[in-house]
């Protein structure tokens, strides 16, 4: 992909049980519970100044999928918590930062992680589920407008 080209998305559902390959080096992220299902080249995504570079908040941005960062993607919330359901193993290892700061989050489950920090390493597919106290924001109006 050209840098001047915009990663796709697709709008397919997610069947675990029988999915897609993917092409070398390429990472699929799955938002659930919408299912909505984004693929882009690996180290080829435009980096949107939220959170980390190629981090799961960056993946969100890109692709239009509404994920709250009350602080900008900086460590210092935990709006853009999310919960890996699939492929925690291609993921940067948590840092103390992001620890302590996780352990504040509502809903708090073993496998959360905050979606600035959370960074794709490795190609391959990663699943995660939006907790739904922070869907209720987007449903009650709180999430920014597409344009």
């Amino acid at each position: 992909m050209a840098e001047t080209e915009t990663p796709t998305m697709t709008e397919k559902k997610y069947d675990p049980q029988n999915p897609e390959p993917l092409a070398e080096n390429m990472v699929r992220v799955v938002f659930l519970p919408e299912n909505r299902v984004v693929e882009y080249e690996k180290d080829k995504l435009p980096y949107e100044h939220h959170g980390r570079p190629q981090s799961i908040l960056d993946v969100a941005e890109n692709f239009n999928v509404f994920l709250d960062h009350a602080c900008g993607g900086n460590c210092a919330c935990t709006t853009c918590h999310v919960v890996v359901k699939q492929g925690a193993e291609l993921l940067n290892e948590m840092d103390d930062d992001e620890a302590d700061r996780i352990e504040t989050a509502a809903d708090l489950q073993l496998a959360s992680r905050l979606g600035c920090q959370a960074v794709i390493e490795k190609p391959g597919t990663v699943v995660v589920e939006i907790p739904s106290w922070n869907r209720n924001y987007v449903s009650e109006g709180h999430a920014p407008k597409k344009e």
